[in-house]
C-alpha cells in the first residue's frame, strides 16, 4: 500500500489550555414554529382506528413515532404525542389505540416501546378531547410497541356500552380492568395463565412474551349504560388462544371449537353478529410462515374457516401468513384481509362480496399513485397489518405497511370490473428515524440520513422531494459529511439489512446529493457492529471512513487505496476542519482525550487538556466551525459543551448535559455560528439556543413541542435560527423562530 501524501499545520493549532468559563446563564424561552421536514411515510403503522359514529374521524398509531389523529379536510394526520419529552420517550411507542364508540372526544392510548430491563413501565394516556391533551396512568408493568406483534391487536378495548369500562391485554402480566375511564386499572386474576405461559411466547429465535392481542366486546349482549356482559380475548398462542366471558370479564372459558396450530391476531364483529379472525403461525412482523382465516357464529357455536388463498406451492422454503381482516360495517358479505410475509409473488389485499365463500386479489386490478411520496415506487406493500374499512365509506379502504398507510378511493369499482386507485395517505405522518443530518452552505438546505429508507435531498422542506438515486442504495444512510471549501462534494456511509459483499458502503458525490457514485472499494478489514461514520477534508481529497469496533481507514482517491490511520482509538469520533485541509480532529466521549493531525488525517497525536473524562457510553460529537480554521465543538453526554480554538480549550458554561449538538448560521451582522443544543441547560432539560458561545442560552422548545428522544441535531447554514431535529421515530423536524 502506498503511504498517504503529508501536509502539516503549524504547531500553535495543536497547543491546548482548559480556561474557566463564567456561569451561563438561560433565558426565558423564544417562540418557534415547529414542523415535518416532509417526507411522506417511513416507518411501521401499526393499527387504525374509524370511529364508528363520527364520519372523518379515524386514529393511527406507530411503533416508534406515537399517535396521529386523521384531519379530514385538511387530508392530513395531526400528531398528538409530540408533548412527551426526553425523560419519557419509552412512551412514544404506541403498543394499542382506543376509541370510545359511545363518545367521540375520548381516545385512549396504551404507551410504552420496550420491555428490556432499562425501559421505564408503561402508561396508558387518556384524552377526553380527541388528543388534544392527555392524562396519563402509570402501568405496574412495561408494554412493548416496538416489539413482536406490535401490528397484533387491539389489546386496549373500550365498553360499547359502558364508556367508564376499560380492558387492556398485556405481554407478560394478563388481563387489567379499569372501571373509571382509564384512570385506575385492577387485574382480572381469573383470566387463564395462558396469557403468561410459554405458549403466549414467540417461538422463533427473538422469545419475546407476546401475551394477549386483543379484546373484543359483543355490544348485542348488553344495554347502553351497563357494562357488556360479552368479551373476547385473543391470546397468541398456538394451543387454542381465543377467550369468552359472558359476565363482563369476571370469569373465562376458552371458547370450543376454535382452530388451534396458529396464533389469533385480529377480531372483528360483523352486523350479523357473527366474528371474523385472522391467524398466523408466528406474530410478526419479522416471521410469519403459515396462517388462516376464519368465521365463528356465535349463535350456532359454529367454525368455518374462510381462508382466501391457499399456500403457494411454488415457493421455495416459508410460507405466508395473514395480518389482518376487516369487514363493512353495512354489509357483512363484504370482507377484506391482507396477507403476511408473502415475499412472492408479493403481499396481497384480498376482497369477498359473498361473505368469504369466494376471494378476488385487489392488487392485479389496482393502480397506486407515488405522486405525494416517490420515493414509494420503489417499496412494495409489507408488514400489512391491518386494514380497515371506512364505515361511512365502504370504498374507503386503508391498510398499513412498514412505510405507511396506502388508501383507495374506489373499492367498490372492483365490483364493476373496474380500476381501483390507490393514494399513499401519509401527509403529516413522516415516522421515520433520522441517522444523520447535514445542512450544507450551498446545494439543497438539508441531506439526511435514514434508517430503512437510505437518504434524501430536500430541496423543500415541505414537499417530498428526492431520494438518494441509486446505485448505490443503502438500507440506512448512517453518516453524512460536506467538503468545507467545496459543499456540494458530498461523501455517505451506509449498511444493508441483507448485507451484499459486492456493494460498498461508502459514496461520493459531487452535485449536492442529486447522483452518487460508491468508492472504488472497501478497506480491507472493516468488521465491527454499529454504524459505519465518514469525513471528507476541507478541499475534498481525503476521507476517512470507519465501522464502529474497527479501525480507521484513510484514503486519498475514493477507495481505491486505504491505509490505517494511526493515532486513533477506535471508540473515536473524527470530523475535518471545515477550512484548511491538513486540519483533522478526534476526540474519544469514553475517556476525553482530544487528538489533532496536522498532516491530513494520517497520524493522530493525543493532547493533554487536564479535564480527566469528558464522556460516557452516549456518542460524542465533533462540530468544526464552518468558516475558521482551528476552532471546533465537542459535546459529551453529561460532560456539557466545549470549545476548542485560538490554542485553548474552554468548557461553555451552564451546559451540564449535551445529548445532541449543533451549529447554524450566525445572526445577520455577526460571524459567530449559532449554538443549539438539547441537553440540560442551567438545570432544566429542553431545546437551547445560543449566540454567543454558550455566555447566554433562550429556551426554544415548549410544552406542546419535546418530540421525545431527540437524537442529534444541526442548525441551517444559510437561514439563522432555523435548526433540524433528529427524533427517534417522529422523522425529521424543523423549528424557526415565529414573527
Amino acid at each position: 500500500m502506498h503511504p498517504l501524501r503529508q501536509a502539516f499545520v503549524p504547531l500553535a493549532l495543536l497547543l491546548l489550555a482548559v480556561v474557566p468559563g463564567l456561569a451561563g446563564a438561560a433565558a426565558g424561552a423564544t417562540p418557534y414554529r415547529w414542523q415535518n421536514v416532509a417526507i411522506g411515510g417511513g416507518g411501521f403503522v401499526t393499527g387504525l382506528s374509524f370511529h364508528p359514529a363520527e364520519r372523518g374521524l379515524a386514529y393511527a398509531r406507530t411503533d416508534v413515532g406515537g399517535a396521529y389523529r386523521w384531519d379530514a379536510p385538511a387530508r392530513r394526520w395531526i400528531p398528538l404525542t409530540d408533548w412527551i419529552g426526553h425523560d419519557d420517550a419509552n412512551l412514544t411507542g404506541i403498543e394499542s389505540l382506543a376509541l370510545d364508540p359511545s363518545d367521540p372526544q375520548r381516545v385512549y392510548l396504551a404507551a410504552g416501546t420496550y420491555t428490556h430491563e432499562r425501559a421505564g413501565n408503561g402508561a396508558i394516556l387518556r384524552s377526553s378531547d380527541r388528543g388534544a391533551t392527555f392524562q396519563r396512568s402509570d402501568l405496574p408493568f412495561k408494554l412493548g410497541g416496538n416489539e413482536l406483534a406490535r401490528g397484533n391487536g387491539e389489546r386496549l378495548a373500550v365498553d360499547p356500552n359502558d364508556g367508564r369500562v376499560l380492558f387492556l391485554g398485556s405481554r407478560a402480566h394478563g388481563l387489567w380492568r379499569s372501571g373509571d375511564h382509564g384512570a385506575r386499572w385492577t387485574r382480572v386474576d381469573a383470566f387463564p395463565a395462558l396469557a403468561t405461559a410459554e405458549s403466549a411466547t414467540a417461538s422463533n429465535w427473538r422469545k419475546q412474551s407476546i401475551g394477549i392481542v386483543f379484546v373484543t366486546f359483543d355490544p348485542a349482549s348488553g344495554t347502553p349504560g351497563a357494562p357488556t356482559p360479552v368479551v373476547y380475548a385473543g391470546v397468541s398462542s398456538r394451543e387454542g388462544g381465543l377467550f369468552r366471558s359472558s359476565d363482563a370479564g369476571r370469569t373465562w372459558q376458552a371458547v370450543p371449537g376454535q382452530p388451534t396450530g396458529l396464533r389469533p391476531n385480529h377480531m372483528v364483529r360483523d352486523a350479523r353478529g357473527d366474528f371474523l379472525l385472522s391467524y398466523g403461525d408466528e406474530p410478526g412482523p419479522d416471521r410469519m410462515n403459515d396462517g388462516a382465516v376464519w368465521r365463528y357464529a356465535p349463535a350456532s357455536g359454529t367454525w368455518t374457516e374462510i381462508t382466501p388463498a391457499p399456500q403457494s406451492t411454488d415457493l421455495e422454503g416459508d410460507g405466508f401468513g395473514w395480518g389482518a381482516v376487516a369487514v363493512d360495517a353495512s354489509n357483512p358479505d363484504v370482507i377484506v384481509a391482507t396477507t403476511f410475509a408473502r415475499w412472492a409473488p408479493r403481499d396481497e389485499v384480498y376482497r369477498s362480496t359473498d361473505g368469504g365463500r369466494s376471494w378476488t386479489p385487489v392488487f392485479a386490478s389496482s393502480e397506486f399513485d407515488h405522486s405525494a411520496s416517490p420515493w414509494t415506487a420503489q417499496a412494495k406493500p409489507h408488514w400489512m397489518a391491518d386494514i380497515e374499512i371506512d364505515p361511512h365509506n365502504p370504498g374507503r379502504v386503508l391498510f398499513v405497511t412498514g412505510y405507511g398507510v396506502w388508501a383507495s378511493r374506489d373499492m367498490t369499482a372492483l365490483d364493476r370490473g373496474g380500476t381501483v386507485h390507490w393514494i399513499f395517505d401519509d401527509a403529516g405522518l413522516d415516522e421515520t428515524v433520522p441517522l444523520d443530518l447535514l445542512s450544507p452552505p450551498q446545494g439543497a438546505p438539508l441531506v439526511s440520513g435514514l434508517g430503512d429508507i437510505d437518504g434524501f435531498r430536500h430541496d423543500d422542506l415541505q414537499r417530498t422531494t428526492t431520494q438518494f438515486a441509486r446505485p448505490p442504495r443503502y438500507s440506512n444512510t448512517e453518516s453524512l459529511d460536506y467538503a468545507g471549501r467545496n459543499p456540494l462534494l458530498l461523501v455517505r456511509a451506509g449498511h444493508l439489512h441483507d448485507p451484499d459483499p459486492a456493494v460498498v458502503r461508502a459514496a461520493w458525490s459531487e452535485d449536492g446529493g442529486s447522483s452518487w457514485t460508491a468508492f472504488v472499494r472497501e478497506p480491507p478489514a472493516t468488521e465491527g457492529e454499529g454504524r459505519a461514520s465518514i469525513a471528507v477534508s476541507a478541499d475534498g481529497s481525503r476521507v476517512i471512513w470507519q465501522a464502529r469496533g474497527a479501525p480507521h481507514w484513510i484514503t486519498d482517491n475514493r477507495g481505491g487505496r486505504w491505509q490505517k490511520v494511526r493515532g486513533l482509538p477506535t471508540g473515536a469520533v473524527v470530523a475535518a476542519d471545515r477550512v484548511e485541509p491538513s486540519l483533522w480532529y478526534g476526540f474519544e466521549p469514553a475517556t476525553g482525550r482530544l487528538f489533532v493531525s496536522g498532516d491530513g488525517g494520517v497520524q493522530f497525536n493525543a493532547i493533554d487538556t487536564g479535564v480527566g473524562e469528558v464522556g460516557d457510553w452516549f456518542r460524542g460529537e465533533l462540530l468544526p466551525a464552518p468558516h475558521r480554521s482551528g476552532l471546533a465543538y465537542f459535546a459529551a453526554s453529561w460532560k456539557g459543551l466545549m470549545r476548542w480554538g485560538d490554542g485553548r480549550l474552554v468548557r461553555l458554561p451552564g451546559v451540564e448535559n449535551a445529548v445532541a449538538a449543533g451549529l447554524g448560521a450566525a445572526r445577520p451582522g455577526s460571524d459567530t455560528p449559532t449554538l443549539f443544543v438539547f441537553g440540560q441547560v442551567a438545570g432544566e432539560f429542553g431545546l437551547y439556543r445560543s449566540e454567543n458561545e454558550g455566555r447566554d442560552w433562550t429556551r426554544i422548545d415548549d410544552a406542546r413541542h419535546r418530540f421525545g428522544s431527540v437524537r442529534m441535531l444541526t442548525g441551517d447554514a444559510r437561514v439563522f435560527g432555523r435548526v433540524y431535529l433528529a427524533t427517534g421515530g417522529r422523522g425529521i423536524i424543523y423549528g424557526e423562530p415565529r414573527p
